[in-house]
């Protein structure tokens, strides 16, 4: 799939809808239990783009984006403005937000959701560029000396291992890999003025 590393336009994604999604499986019983299962082993995100505009301009820019993208062609990063960093969204980015293994050289950003018995690691494969910060054992690197961080892939490699199984850990914001839901976008400058936004569905894709 062909993906180009820009991001859509961060000022018209603040405002949209949007949100994981996951497909489960359920199969009710005679005796009136059920049986649950999931074909997906991640979850996959959905937002509506166009919640976001606020201006005529800001349907000129979007109209920009979208014919450059080819429509659902080409897929794009975007910023969830509701989840889009390793810390808490109130907190900053630090070297120790994250465990993403032990020993080694070679690491995949992940991000832990974490409550009660349940537990799930995330794949971060668009970390946004000069934000990623490492450590190991708790003593941060230096980017660019002791480590690289590739933002196009979210893998992380150390200039030399680290002794033993030290714990590795990483911070950093980073965007969702998607691309437009539809090869359709229908303005109305009328409709819009008057409060009304055009629908502009975009969706995960798997890298």
């Amino acid at each position: 799939m062909a993906f180009h590393e820009v991001r859509f336009p961060a000022s018209l994604s603040f405002g949209s809808l949007g949100g994981p999604e996951r497909r489960t499986e359920i199969v009710e019983l005679m005796n009136g239990y059920e049986e649950r299962n999931t074909p997906w082993s991640q979850s996959r995100r959905r937002y509506d783009a166009g919640l976001g505009l606020r201006s005529l301009d800001d349907v000129a820019e979007l109209v920009a984006f979208f014919e450059a993208r080819a429509g659902e062609l080409h897929g794009f990063r975007w910023k969830d403005w509701a989840d889009f960093k390793s810390s808490l969204p109130g907190s900053e980015v630090t070297p120790f937000d994250q465990i993403i293994g032990r020993g080694g050289t070679v690491f995949r950003l992940m991000k832990r959701y974490a409550s009660g018995p349940g537990e799930w690691l995330r794949e971060i494969t668009k970390p946004v560029p000069g934000t990623v910060k490492v450590a190991v054992s708790g003593d941060a690197l230096q980017e660019g000396v002791d480590f690289s961080a590739d933002h196009a892939t979210g893998i992380v490699t150390l200039a030399r291992a680290p002794k033993g199984d030290a714990v590795v850990t990483a911070g950093f914001e980073f965007d969702v890999p998607v691309r437009f839901a539809t090869d359709r976008i229908q303005t109305s400058v009328a409709s819009f003025r008057a409060g009304q936004v055009p629908a502009v569905p975009v969706v995960e894709v798997r890298l």
